[in-house]
């Protein structure tokens, strides 16, 4: 059967793409649609064409397979102008998604209608590119400047409902059968007498909005090069008529294609995708999860409850008393009531949440129906072992135990009830209803339909799911030690921690580490250190600038300082005059002879350390992949993902690079500065961590 088909239904040709999944734009799509237009121009029975997709979507975009390959005709730009230049009209009909070069075909139509809960898009920007096959052109000429600049350098779909309303399309259609829409609205266009009305030709967008819009972009998408140049492209629009605007957005597309944001972008969707495929759970069927319990209300437990009640799970929470049921249930209520603020709940729905599917109480036995349970009490060893002991006494057969625990060893907790192979870790990120990762943390003796239903469970709560093994900390925890440890080696030494903040910000990090501090406490980085100092080696530097800190009771934003200054009203923070004499302190007690580091010393030994550790963590088999590395850091961490993620980075500036750092580095502390083995074998066989993928 052919990828792109053609048939006639009276004066109507429609031409329909049956590429499943996707329908994706590969070769042999892209030249169907050329034959089937070649066609369609020769019929003289036919007065109009419609172009739709089999399948649940419209067209997808372009064939993922053929990403990094050298090009083949036809060209999507060659095709799509050839829809456009049809002497008979066209329409496009689209349902589920028209994302971008699915939607740039779209836009080479004349005429163009969506059914209900079709969403349309150009997401080029988030992979590193712009539209190439007249996106940047078109869109700006037939919706506006300003709301084309909003689609495009944003990248963030919009639905029918708005489509109709900026002029995107013309049409929704009405019922659930896209071919009898399609054709009721073609067969409308022909008894109107319709002509071909192509984008191209309609007059040139306004160029008002484009300087306030670059102005907004250089803060907004600091460090990115697509959605800036993406703004190039529309100016260019404002500026050329269709051929010459054309051929300068192809240029620009080019230039993108070779950028090493467009190689990291990439690499990030790809392992995205990647991540959950796991050979242990290959075939293995989940367990059922309708109604979860969760104990423990704090922050942390409030944030994982209302993730799920918002995923449509029914939730049971459980506090020590019934005051503390009480405050939390308050903390969720709040956090809904923001929801609909927002509009993304309505007041039915809150209602419904509320009243129907959310219990808090202080009873163990309330939770003995529920199908999974995570705790997320106090980071205490003894503390989790009670929970899980009374857990187990309550818990029916079959339901399964996980633990939100940042750092404790999951083999230990698992051991303190009869149920092991139903015990696993599930490390959400605060604030948890919003923060993407959830580490999937296996035991020793994880069952693999329980491994199953984790990653199962965190596909219905949204969450990008990263498997790792049982070590403190885990993936990112384990990882952030290091190179949090490099950071405050700096300041030892003399680097002001916001001269530190401030060059990783510009490397592309949200925050830099000691903003980070502020924002989770100072107290979480003191409580981890104490815990730590009884296995210290001799040779360890303390930080003892923020154990200062801490006793001072400057605990971040919470205490209003930390290593900044947070007046009433603002989180960004200032810098602290007494910090440097805080710093110094800890410098004489150390006997160090303080020096200057500049901005490129101070990001090659943050990211020496973090990719060294990274190595380690893949080396043990904590992380399986050096993509599960990638993934933690891009959605738990801040890392911009522009750059793909710490170990992609560790293979754009070379191994042999980071590997020199290092070893430079140990000249003066080889305690801390030790090669990891695979990274060494790696340089030594040239190879990549992307070989291990």
């Amino acid at each position: 059967m052919s990828d792109v088909s053609y048939d006639l239904e009276g004066q109507i040709a429609v031409i329909t793409v049956d590429n499943p999944p996707v329908n994706a734009l590969s070769r042999a799509v892209r030249d169907g649609i050329r034959q089937a237009f070649s066609r369609f121009e020769a019929d003289d029975a036919a007065g109009i064409a419609v172009i739709l997709g089999a399948g649940r979507l419209f067209i997808g975009g372009a064939d993922i397979s053929e990403f990094g390959k050298p090009p083949h005709p036809p060209s999507l730009p060659d095709v799509i102008n050839g829809i456009e230049a049809a002497a008979k009209p066209v329409v496009a009909a689209i349902h589920g998604t028209a994302l971008g070069g699915g939607l740039e075909v779209a836009l080479g139509a004349h005429y163009r209608l969506a059914m209900p809960g079709a969403t349309l898009g150009l997401p080029e920007v988030k992979l590193g590119i712009l539209p190439g096959a007249g996106g940047t052109q078109r869109l700006p000429r037939l919706i506006g400047t300003e709301a084309a600049l909003r689609m495009i350098t944003g990248g963030t779909p919009i639905a029918a409902e708005q489509a109709l309303e900026n002029g995107l399309i013309d049409r929704i259609g009405t019922g659930e059968d896209l071919r009898a829409a399609a054709l009721d609205y073609a067969g409308f266009l022909l008894d109107e007498g319709a002509a071909p009305r192509p984008v191209g030709a309609l007059p040139r967008p306004d160029a008002a909005p484009i300087d306030a819009w670059r102005k907004t972009l250089e803060k907004s998408a600091r460090g990115e090069v697509a959605p800036l140049t993406a703004l190039c492209a529309i100016d260019a629009a404002t500026r050329h008529d269709i051929r010459e605007g054309l051929a300068e957005e192809r240029r620009l597309f080019m230039h993108l294609m070779e950028t090493p944001q467009r190689s990291g972008l990439i690499h990030a969707f790809f392992s995205e995708r990647a991540v959950a495929k796991l050979p242990e759970i290959k075939g293995i069927a989940p367990r059922a999860i309708r109604h979860i319990g969760v104990i423990g209300g704090g922050t942390m437990g409030a944030g994982i409850a209302t993730n799920a009640l918002l995923s449509g799970l029914s939730v049971t929470l459980i506090e020590r008393d019934a005051q503390s049921a009480e405050k939390a249930r308050g903390t969720i209520t709040g956090i809904l009531d923001a929801a609909v603020s927002r509009g993304m709940l309505d007041a039915p729905g809150r209602e419904a949440i509320l009243t129907q599917r959310l219990q808090a109480g202080a009873g163990y036995d309330a939770l003995k129906d529920t199908d999974l349970v995570i705790e997320a009490v106090f980071e205490n060893m003894d503390v989790k072992k009670d929970v899980f002991a009374k857990l187990d006494a309550v818990m029916r057969p079959g339901a399964i135990l996980a633990t939100n625990t940042s750092y404790l060893d999951i083999d230990e907790i698992a051991a303190s009830t009869s149920r092991p192979a139903d015990v696993i870790g599930l490390h959400f990120f605060s604030p948890a209803h919003i923060m993407k990762l959830l580490e999937v943390v296996v035991a020793q003796e994880t069952a693999p339909d329980v491994v199953a239903t984790a990653f199962a469970l965190a596909k219905k709560l949204g969450k990008t799911a990263v498997r790792a093994g049982v070590c403190d900390g885990f993936i990112g925890n384990r990882i952030l030690s290091h190179y949090r440890t490099a950071a405050d080696h700096m300041v030892l030494d003399g680097a002001s921690p916001y001269r530190i903040d401030a060059a990783l910000k510009d490397f592309g990090f949200a925050m830099g580490p000691y903003q980070v501090s502020d924002l989770a406490g100072l107290d979480i980085g003191y409580a981890t250190r104490q815990r730590k100092a009884a296995k210290a080696h001799p040779k360890d530097r303390a930080p003892t600038f923020a154990d200062a800190l801490y006793h001072k009771g400057r605990l971040g934003q919470k205490t209003g300082r930390g290593y900044y200054i947070y007046d009433a009203g603002d989180r960004r923070g200032r810098h602290d005059p007494e910090i440097e004499a805080i710093v110094a302190e800890a410098r004489a007690q150390e006997g160090t002879n303080p020096r200057e580091f500049d901005d490129d010393e101070i990001v090659r030994r943050y990211m020496a350390a973090m990719v060294n550790e990274g190595a380690r963590v893949v080396e043990e088999g904590i992380a399986m992949r050096p993509l599960d590395v990638d993934m933690v850091f891009l959605y738990g961490y801040g890392f911009p993902r522009w750059r793909g993620g710490p170990m992609h980075y560790a293979d754009t500036v070379g191994l042999d690079t980071i590997l020199a750092d290092i070893r430079r580095f140990a000249e003066t502390d080889d305690h801390f500065w030790t090669p990891a083995p695979l990274l060494e074998r790696l340089v030594v066989e040239g190879r990549s961590f992307a070989s291990l993928n």
